[in-house]
């Protein structure tokens, strides 16, 4: 895979791989191709490609990029199965619907189909919408671990990634599956896998851009494991691959190691 250009890697053995990169557009086109190169791989080796999205403004260029030439031609979207990692508890038309976005922005520029697509059921009671998307996952999974190929997440400047929050009891949660969770701060409730579910991916992508993530991407990299304060330090794949691509403003806090 191609995504050398216009980066530099940091490594700290055993807990971090990020990548800095430039600019959000090297940052972004070294996205696209690295979700290529994994999804042509799942494809042979398992006949299907299967993504979790995030929400939020980070990745809206990335999900441009991929609905543009030459990238939407070089995934297979009849194969490519996408599903969430989390989602806001509003109208399906809501602009703050993670799902929606990647609709509008990206899959319905594609000739994808819609069976493919697996929004997470938000006109339904949050713990129901919670049980019915981790009830479609295990079917569609089947008897295999609900294991991604590709889990995509953000950063909030609380620490937050999906929507595993600081100070809510998902972040404790030991199961693989998707749960409710009311967030204080914006007075709403959540759907979002849990850590376990998430760390049974192949391959789990953070994107982090901007000076506002600085302060924040510093302390999760820099910090004892403080998961109450930081829920992103909850993610650690067991069997996959992290991968923290990051600008250079976003990095810019980080101790050089």
């Amino acid at each position: 895979m191609d995504y050398n250009a216009n980066r530099k890697k940091l490594t700290k053995p055993q807990e971090h791989n990020i990548e800095v990169f430039q600019s959000i557009a090297a940052l972004n086109k070294a996205a696209a191709e690295y979700i290529i190169a994994v999804s042509n791989e799942a494809i042979v080796e398992r006949g299907k490609f299967t993504i979790a999205l995030s929400g939020g403004d980070t990745p809206q260029r990335l999900y441009a990029l991929l609905s543009e030439m030459p990238y939407s031609e070089q995934i297979h979207w009849n194969r490519t199965f996408i599903f969430w990692g989390d989602e806001r508890c509003v109208p399906l038309n809501d602009k703050r619907n993670n799902a929606y976005q990647a609709k509008s922005i990206l899959l319905a520029k594609t000739d994808i189909p819609l069976v493919n697509i697996h929004s997470i059921p938000v006109d339904l009671p949050p713990l129901v919408a919670a049980s019915t998307y981790e009830k479609e996952l295990k079917v569609f999974f089947g008897n295999d671990l609900v294991n991604f190929d590709i889990v995509l997440l953000g950063l909030g400047e609380n620490g937050h990634t999906a929507s595993l929050f600081p100070e809510t009891k998902v972040i404790h949660e030991h199961a693989q599956g998707i749960r409710a969770v009311f967030v204080e701060d914006e007075k709403m409730f959540r759907i979002t896998m849990t850590a376990p579910l998430i760390n049974h991916a192949r391959h789990v992508l953070f994107l982090i851009t901007g000076e506002k993530k600085a302060k924040i991407l510093g302390k999760i990299f820099d910090s004892a494991s403080q998961h109450d304060k930081y829920p992103a330090q909850l993610i650690k794949p067991i069997h996959g691959d992290l991968l923290w691509f990051a600008d250079q403003e976003a990095a810019s806090l980080i101790k050089q190691f």
